[in-house]
């Protein structure tokens, strides 16, 4: 048996269907599951609705659609969002929190009990823009909120998420990315680490983390998780926290999906539950939607694709190049093999990986939505051939969205 079945998935604890009960149950789709996120005690749905279209490509009508839909008719408890979010940043009308507001009013009018829900938003990390740090709040003390996660701005960001999202606390509050310099992958540059490029003067983690600790001893968040993180990182987070006396993170959202698989290495072994215990949340499953088919070639109106409509949000044009279209193109025929949408694979995948707690989707379209939900049903099931077959493809075209034309030919024979 393949070992991803084989692998006892110890995060699930139970369907949807026995807890939830704001939702109507006329003509109702299967409910997803629940599991355990991390060490929190917190049990997420397999599906998280991800926002970061809510104010660019989707109105405030059409995100209250998308979260009535996910919530109400779907049963989804959990919903991320970032104080950076809409993306992409080169749109026009970009206003950092926007999604936050688009969430807040939702709560606003939504009749369900806020403790039905487990919410997470993010903090950007170094560098973050001029217009993101203006959107926090005055850091207490009278100091000015910076574009780093130094104490003050780390409460200041999170007092300025609370009132956007018009709630009292924050279920899972996340580092969007490290204040130090990391490798992750092309959003940060070349994979591979290079001392040159480390940054004199970089926040100290136990400063960020004392800064988390009061923020949970104040009852503003709950639970905190990092992103685009490292193994070396995510080992000095814990070390920070058991020195303070600090509950440790409890997540990860890091990229993984099909064509970027290096979280099941040495970080899948850190944060495994017999280590670390803390759930992987992959963000951007679907390769910013390179995985639904829709650029490959002979593809209808490849044109409105995020990748093509937005092609200056330069890091997600790796999703595109050569070796990724090729190793896309070999998961396609998988797909049509097992009779599933492309997309529909690669989700399926995404929740039969042991480590992860729950996979982040997102959508402009409710169609869009649907089919992405119904990838993560229960129902929904890879056979062991599929898994079989992805994992051949893997191995002869490894992680092909981090490579270069510097690195070696997309597959090797």
């Amino acid at each position: 048996m393949h070992a991803s079945i084989a692998h006892a998935r110890a995060r699930v604890v139970a369907s949807a269907s026995s807890t939830s009960s704001s939702r109507s149950t006329a003509d109702a789709p299967p409910l997803p599951r629940h599991a355990r996120l991390g060490s929190s005690g917190l049990l997420v749905t397999d599906v998280c609705l991800g926002t970061m279209t809510f104010g660019v490509q989707n109105s405030e009508r059409e995100a209250h659609e998308q979260l009535d839909y996910a919530v109400n008719r779907r049963g989804v408890n959990f919903i991320d969002t970032a104080e950076m979010y809409p993306v992409p940043m080169s749109d026009p009308s970009w206003q950092p929190g926007r999604t936050e507001e688009y969430i807040g009013s939702w709560l606003n009018k939504k009749s369900a009990s806020r403790s039905e829900l487990v919410i997470a938003t993010k903090i950007a990390g170094f560098g973050a823009s001029e217009r993101i740090v203006n959107n926090r709040s005055t850091a207490r003390g009278g100091g000015k909120a910076t574009g780093r996660l130094d104490k003050a701005s780390v409460i200041a960001a999170c007092d300025a998420s609370l009132r956007r999202l018009n709630t009292d606390y924050i279920d899972l509050y996340q580092l969007h990315w490290p204040d130090r310099y990391v490798p992750i992958g092309a959003f940060f540059g070349s994979p591979a680490y290079d001392p040159a490029r480390e940054r004199a003067g970089s926040v100290p983690i136990r400063e960020t983390v004392e800064a988390l600790g009061e923020l949970i001893a104040s009852g503003k968040i709950r639970h905190y998780g990092l992103s685009n993180e490292s193994t070396f990182g995510v080992c000095e987070f814990v070390r920070a926290a058991d020195e303070l006396g600090i509950p440790r993170p409890v997540s990860i959202q890091n990229s993984f999906c099909l064509l970027h698989r290096s979280f099941e290495t040495e970080l899948a072994e850190a944060c495994a539950e017999s280590n670390y215990d803390i759930g992987l949340l992959p963000w951007t499953p679907l390769g910013g939607g390179a995985l639904t088919g829709k650029y490959l070639d002979g593809a209808n109106n490849p044109s409105e694709g995020r990748l093509i409509k937005y092609k200056k949000y330069g890091f997600h044009q790796r999703y595109l190049n050569d070796p990724s279209r090729e190793a896309t193109e070999e998961y396609k025929k998988i797909a049509d093999e097992e009779g599933v949408s492309l997309a529909t694979l690669a989700l399926a995948w995404c929740r039969s990986r042991w480590y992860v707690s729950s996979t982040i989707i997102g959508a402009t379209t409710m169609e869009q939505l649907e089919e992405n939900i119904d990838a993560l049903a229960p129902s929904t099931m890879l056979s062991e051939g599929a898994l079989e077959a992805i994992d051949k493809v893997h191995e002869r075209c490894r992680d092909p969205s981090i490579q270069t034309e510097f690195t070696r030919p997309a597959f090797v024979s």
